[in-house]
């Protein structure tokens, strides 16, 4: 038995309604700490340094109001409860 794929279709990227180019010498302005200062301008050197500049990133969008045009979080609409598949369990087992 073989299975297909359920769907084909390609995941497109988010398409921002923001500039975010200029973001790092945006942030230098909002911050004094040598380490961060040096990030910014430099780059990450690992796999930490990188999550930091994620971080750095994520607060400057904050500050911007950026956040709000994110993609909304799953917060379940596709879970049901532990009843609703018992009930289709017994729906399955009648036939």
């Amino acid at each position: 038995m073989t299975t297909t794929p359920v769907s084909k279709e390609r995941l497109t990227p988010m398409k921002q309604g923001y500039d975010d180019s200029n973001w790092r010498e945006e942030y230098k302005a909002h911050t004094s700490n040598k380490m961060e200062l040096d990030l910014l301008e430099n780059g990450p050197k690992s796999l930490s340094q990188s999550w930091h500049l994620g971080a750095l990133y994520s607060n400057w969008k904050k500050m911007k109001g950026y956040d709000k045009l994110d993609p909304k979080e799953n917060e379940g609409q596709l879970q049901s409860s532990f009843g609703d598949f018992e009930k289709s369990i017994k729906r399955y087992n009648k036939t």
